[in-house]
């Protein structure tokens, strides 16, 4: 959730009872630094040697094309900040970022998530890279992920039957895309995930950092308004990810001038004095296929826990009709 989760939103899913994750981004050290004591100070946990019970999130081909030591003092600045997890994504050298939060953390090492798109993948990540927690992030996920992803679905099942039958270790797995309520978690629960993990319902809080247009455009939207695409990056000029991953996003006129070829300073400028306008026709809106089930905006405390009731009712319901 580059560009959209900071200290406020993690912070405050915490408090609601959930796990909050501050992106790092494309930000620089100092941002992320602001970010994480912003987060302490709203969770009341203000001593430095304290556990900081959330986590922050890496690209990883970013942490790559950054010199050492810039990527280094990204990370650096979560371990000194004791934060409780990091996770990682998209990246072709992750077992190195990895091995620099292990051997750089205090006596507990922090908790590592890693987003995987396939089962291949979450192989390599559990048997290769040792990861604590793994994502199943199915192609119905809103921002980036592969566009070689199965539906959530199968994702999830071809995991959960690898690791029941074919490994010694059984890994922690989360589910995620296109999920937008409570009922859509306690269904991933009742097919073997450990959790779920949601983006796009918290764009819908006032601690997100996308503007009240953005909000307003997603609260509008249907689900069959997302798109896969690469316009956006090629807009704001992110364009450094690895090959097989795009972003799901709201069309709009971006994506079909995209589409049509149009030329790309025409659409880099439509897109900059769009952002500045705030015009939805052109300006960014990550979301997932869920979206169209979204319809109000809530505090993140609140959303977490309106999440945690609706999931407990329906797996009730879930039981009594066994």
């Amino acid at each position: 959730m580059a560009g959209a989760s900071g200290g406020a939103l993690a912070a405050q899913a915490t408090n609601g009872g959930g796990f909050g994750f501050i992106s790092a981004g494309y930000q620089p050290v100092e941002n992320l630094i602001d970010e994480l004591s912003l987060a302490r100070s709203l969770l009341e946990t203000r001593r430095s040697t304290e556990t900081l019970p959330i986590g922050v999130g890496y690209l990883g081909w970013l942490l790559d094309k950054m010199p050492s030591e810039e990527s280094e003092s990204l990370l650096n600045a979560a371990l000194t900040a004791n934060v409780q997890a990091f996770w990682f994504s998209f990246g072709s050298d992750l077992g190195r970022w990895i091995r620099h939060v292990r051997e750089n953390s205090s006596a507990k090492s922090p908790l590592v998530f890693i987003q995987v798109n396939s089962l291949e993948e979450a192989i390599y990540a559990v048997e290769i890279l040792k990861a604590d927690i793994i994502v199943a992030q199915g192609i119905e996920s809103g921002g980036h992920g592969g566009n070689y992803a199965p539906p959530l679905y199968n994702l999830l099942r071809d995991i959960t039957d690898h690791f029941s039958v074919g490994s010694s270790h059984k890994p922690v797995v989360l589910a995620a895309g296109g999920l937008a309520n409570g009922a859509d978690i306690a269904f991933q629960l009742t097919r073997g995930a450990a959790g779920a993990v949601m983006g796009t319902r918290f764009l819908l809080t006032p601690e997100c950092k996308y503007t009240d247009a953005q909000r307003q455009a997603l609260i509008a939207a249907k689900s069959e308004d997302t798109a896969r695409t690469l316009a956006f990056d090629h807009a704001r000029g992110t364009i450094d990810w690895p090959e097989g991953i795009d972003g799901r996003g709201l069309r709009n006129d971006t994506v079909s001038d995209f589409e049509q070829d149009v030329s790309l300073a025409l659409i880099q400028s439509k897109f900059i004095e769009g952002t500045r306008m705030q015009d939805r026709k052109r300006f960014l809106v990550w979301a997932g296929t869920g979206v169209g089930l979204m319809d109000h905006i809530m505090p993140a405390k609140e959303a977490v826990k309106e999440l945690h009731q609706e999931c407990a009712q329906q797996l009730k319901l879930s039981n009594v009709k066994k």
